[in-house]
């Protein structure tokens, strides 16, 4: 029965906000469509956009739906823009469970009792969400730290909603008429995969020491330490960060702190990430930064990165090139040449779709065109155009606008153009210059030079290997023949043996 009630929570959830709506008209089989026209409806929301309606579901489904929502708002590929701007109104906030469930987590989780492992140990929880919540500590050593302890008997609960959104995904694969092109079970894999990597605290640990070592004696960026003694799959113990949040814009001022050069600094400090790094923190919203008082950048919460290949990185340069150039075919033949988009595709027609989406920018200044919407257009433009968008690019979007959002609050006149384009150039000049072609000769050389005496000979292979597979292919297409054969034979067989007896 426990299985079932979960389900049945879902659906009086459906029924109760009147989410038929939204599905319905979306549906390919007629008469189903027409069954589900006829079912009755709630009134109790039905003066609320569907939007509003989606959000406040998910809600009162909890903190797993909460997350699967704020992972949606990250998909303008995949949601109309006012379904993607609600959901990114989700708060992921619940009420902290008891601190003697944190004390056993971490003993448990440790192998050794809270007064053996820390000095002082603070039973009030500093921040709580759904997944996980914070104490502050002080190791024997002297360091304060910061313990992030995982919510007890949470894998079952995730378990169970997993399946139930598989099964959800499934249905509309099969059921909707736009539902093969949304790919819902792949939405639901790559969601499955995020919950499970935030549920292993090892990893955040690790993509915390990455960025500290990415941004060793930076005069941007503070990472705080990781102690990895200190830390297990349900445990994190991380250097404790006094700062003031950046959402405080008054309290920034009254520090002395240079808001315009905190403001290019993090432009460059996500630039430099992306381009030299091509791995990023993916999470930088106002909640996960401080400012330290000398007027550098704290980042906190490193659950979520994203990281990029050389190929991922060659695509965005060119993309963020063409467009402030206004090279709207080059924009098109790069989705083309990237494989994102179909290999059939109309370069002209997806020149003319993204010349549309992005032309009334250009009637902007330079200082207020957001790159994040530039990206965001580009990305429900591919919705026409079947354009298969990348997971880490998606991440990408979404922490550009963080940032961007951040850059412009601090300095309303923030000219992103004129910080992220040397960062641009200067990686487009290391990648195809002169400079670029030495360097990368000079780093093959010594594999060229175990190959080309061998190269003959593995040709020779190569044609033999083509040979074998030619002989292999028609075995197989002949035993297959003979197998058919013997198959009619023996229903000849059986036939006659029939009509004999009968007679």
């Amino acid at each position: 029965m426990k299985w079932f009630s979960r389900p049945a929570v879902i659906l009086k959830t459906l029924y109760r906000y009147g989410l038929a709506d939204m599905v319905t008209p979306h549906i390919r089989l007629r008469w189903l469509q027409k069954l589900a026209l006829r079912l009755p409806k709630s009134q109790q929301f039905a003066g609320e956009p569907l939007p509003v309606r989606l959000r406040l579901a998910l809600e009162s489904l909890g903190p797993i739906f909460v997350k699967l929502g704020q992972v949606l708002s990250t998909r303008p590929d995949l949601l109309p823009p006012d379904y993607a701007a609600e959901l990114a109104r989700l708060q992921d906030k619940v009420p902290p469970f008891a601190a003697a469930l944190s004390r056993q987590q971490i003993e448990a989780s440790l192998g050794r009792r809270i007064d053996e492992l820390y000095a002082e140990f603070g039973d009030e929880p500093v921040a709580s969400a759904s997944i996980a919540q914070v104490h502050r500590a002080r190791l024997f050593s002297g360091e304060a730290v910061a313990v992030k302890v995982l919510r007890p008997n949470l894998l079952g609960v995730i378990e169970q909603d997993l399946a139930l959104m598989r099964f959800a995904a499934g249905c509309i694969e099969r059921l909707f008429a736009d539902g093969k092109r949304l790919k819902p079970r792949e939405v639901v894999a790559e969601f499955d995969k995020y919950l499970h990597d935030e549920l292993d605290l090892m990893r955040e640990a690790a993509n915390a020491s990455q960025l500290r070592h990415n941004f060793t004696d930076s005069d941007m960026l503070i990472v705080p330490q990781v102690y990895f003694d200190y830390c297990s799959r349900e445990v994190l113990t991380i250097e404790w960060m006094d700062g003031t949040p950046i959402s405080d814009i008054n309290r920034l001022k009254e520090q002395g702190i240079d808001l315009q050069k905190l403001a290019q600094y993090g432009v460059e400090i996500f630039f430099t990430q992306v381009f030299k790094h091509g791995f990023f923190h993916a999470d930088m919203h106002p909640g996960n930064i401080l400012v330290a008082p000398d007027g550098r950048y704290i980042a906190l919460d490193f659950g979520i990165v994203g990281s990029l290949t050389e190929y991922d990185k060659r695509y965005l340069a060119i993309n963020f090139l063409a467009f402030f150039n206004r090279d709207y075919h080059r924009v098109a033949t790069a989705h083309i040449e990237s494989g994102w988009a179909p290999a059939d595709t109309c370069a002209e027609d997806l020149e003319a779709a993204v010349r549309t989406v992005c032309e009334p920018i250009f009637n902007k200044p330079l200082a207020e065109i957001s790159f994040g919407i530039v990206l965001m257009r580009l990305f429900e433009t591919s919705r026409r155009f079947h354009v298969e968008i990348q997971p880490q690019l998606v991440l990408l979007q979404k922490t550009l606008l963080n940032i961007e959002g951040l850059g412009r609050q601090l300095d309303p006149q923030l000219d992103l153009w004129q910080t992220a384009r040397p960062f641009l150039v200067k990686w487009m000049d290391s990648q195809i210059g002169v400079r670029a072609l030495w360097r990368n000769l000079k780093n093959e050389a010594p594999d060229w030079a175990e190959i080309l005496p061998a190269l003959p000979r593995k040709l020779n292979m190569l044609v033999d290997e083509a040979r074998q597979q030619e002989m292999r292919d028609a075995y197989l297409h002949l035993v297959r023949t003979q197998q058919r054969q013997n198959m009619w034979l023996a229903l000849i067989a059986l036939m006659l043996l029939l009509m004999a007896l009968l007679d």
